[in-house]
């Protein structure tokens, strides 16, 4: 008897704007998985894949610069600042930032890391606002602010540049703190500001880096960066009580080279924000009452305020959803796959 037909998955015809996550996997990437899936050769990491990607590491971000792949930006987080706090430490992060608005506590519920929040304008961190919480040093009643940790772009889609990541990188090392950076859309910061990977961590000041991947269209795959020496400790042993050691780490190291390699992230991240751009662009000059742009755009984020009436007519065509931190406000995102057309037809349907 033959067996039954395996279940029929129908593809959405549909571009979302929800997030970059909806997208599928870049098909250079795919590619690169295809390369490495070919013989036999050492597990969880001891693979030609996983050692080049640390060379790239080097060339990307310096030459003191260790690369750690994993799994998740999740794990990534956690992981990065597990390995560079002691078991008192605490993290000064923007309220919107992603470690505490979208990550269920991970950070504290299994880092054991407290998060101490600040509010900020547009999701952006300035000294003055990381001093409301670093304090109480040596204060046994308290948390010990020991980290700033900053999202790169932000949840807002702003960009810090490479001076006032200087200026958070002096902040924090003058009292004895290391700055983390989430850096989950770090090449749509690159591309907008023309600088290099580079300029906005190791050469700014920072000491360590969640490097993102999925959202730049790997199937599943980020990195921890420790940018200096002595920046992470006992990374070998935390990686796998963490759930974040691959044991075929060479598929995850070959999507990472994939993007980080020949220069794909810069391509991709070109390409997203031209469209976000395009899309602002066309939002501005929509006749359509109540409709303006919320926050600068400069990434693939572009953040609308407009009427519910206007938003659920271009969500019958297309997917995105409301931002919670503020009323009437939407994310609208670009993806590596998004098109010119895309943007022109939901232009369309917002215009009614």
């Amino acid at each position: 008897m033959d067996a039954p037909a395996p279940p029929s998955v129908v593809a959405p015809t549909s571009r979302s704007f929800a997030s970059d996550n909806w997208a599928g996997v870049h098909p250079e990437v795919l590619a690169a998985l295809t390369a490495a899936n070919t013989g036999h050769v050492p597990a969880y990491g001891g693979d030609p894949w996983t050692a080049r990607f640390a060379e790239v590491a080097r060339d990307l971000f310096g030459p003191d610069a260790e690369a750690f792949p994993v799994l998740n930006g999740t794990g990534a987080n956690v992981l990065a600042l597990q390995a560079a706090l002691p078991r008192w430490g605490a993290v000064v992060c923007a309220r919107t930032a992603h470690i505490n608005m979208d990550e269920a506590g991970a950070p504290e519920k299994t880092g054991g890391l407290k998060m101490l929040t600040v509010d900020t304008p547009d999701g952006k961190l300035t000294p003055e606002l990381a001093a409301r919480e670093a304090w109480g040093f040596g204060n046994e009643h308290r948390a010990q602010p020991l980290a700033l940790s900053i999202s790169q772009v932000t949840e807002l889609g702003t960009c810090y540049t490479p001076d006032e990541i200087r200026a958070l990188a002096d902040f924090a090392h003058e009292r004895g703190m290391v700055l983390h950076v989430d850096g989950s859309r770090l090449g749509n910061a690159a591309a907008h500001l023309g600088v290099s990977l580079a300029a906005l961590t190791t050469e700014a000041g920072a000491d360590l880096l969640s490097l993102g991947g999925t959202k730049n269209g790997l199937l599943g795959a980020e990195a921890v960066i420790a940018l200096r020496p002595g920046a992470v400790q006992g990374m070998p042993y935390l990686r796998k009580i963490n759930l974040q050691l691959a044991s075929k780490m060479r598929f995850v190291s070959a999507q990472l080279l994939a993007l980080y390699e020949g220069g794909l992230w810069e391509r991709s991240a070109a390409h997203t924000n031209a469209l976000a751009a395009r899309l602002a662009k066309g939002i501005a000059e929509l006749a359509v009452p109540g409709v303006a742009i919320a926050q600068p755009v400069e990434s693939n984020a572009v953040f609308v305020t407009m009427p519910r009436e206007v938003a659920a007519r271009a969500q019958a065509e297309f997917a995105f959803g409301p931002w919670p931190a503020a009323p009437d406000m939407y994310r609208l995102m670009c993806a590596f796959d998004t098109t010119e057309a895309d943007v022109d037809a939901l232009l369309d349907a917002l215009q009614g």
